[in-house]
């Protein structure tokens, strides 16, 4: 059995930017949680759960040794600082966004 938990409960973020991309880093709080989060925190669950706002590929990088993951969202900003008339040209609404996808944990874990 499992249930669903909000990446939230497991892991901090930061979002930065750069142009029309965006790159969210995605933490562990605990260690032990990092391999439940690197198996269900794809880029294509990331793309997927975003398909309005992401409009370029989602790269993932990971730090395994540090037990993080970046994730770079292409074309991710409307268009940058500069261009975009949106709300968080800057994208730091990401991390919020990002953690607050849900996973599933199994129940000897949860």
């Amino acid at each position: 059995m499992s249930r669903k938990v909000p990446l939230h409960d497991l892991a901090h973020a930061r979002a930065g930017d750069k142009g029309n991309t965006s790159n969210i880093s995605v933490w562990a709080y605990d260690p032990g949680d990092y391999p439940l989060i690197k198996d269900q925190l794809t880029p294509e669950r990331i793309k997927a759960a975003f398909p309005k706002l992401i409009t370029g590929d989602v790269v993932r990088y990971e730090l395994d040794h540090l037990h993080g993951l970046n994730f770079v969202l292409g074309e991710a900003l409307e268009g940058g600082v500069n261009t975009s008339l949106g709300l968080d040209s800057h994208g730091k609404s990401w991390s919020f966004l990002v953690l607050g996808l849900e996973l599933d944990v199994p129940d000897n874990l949860a």
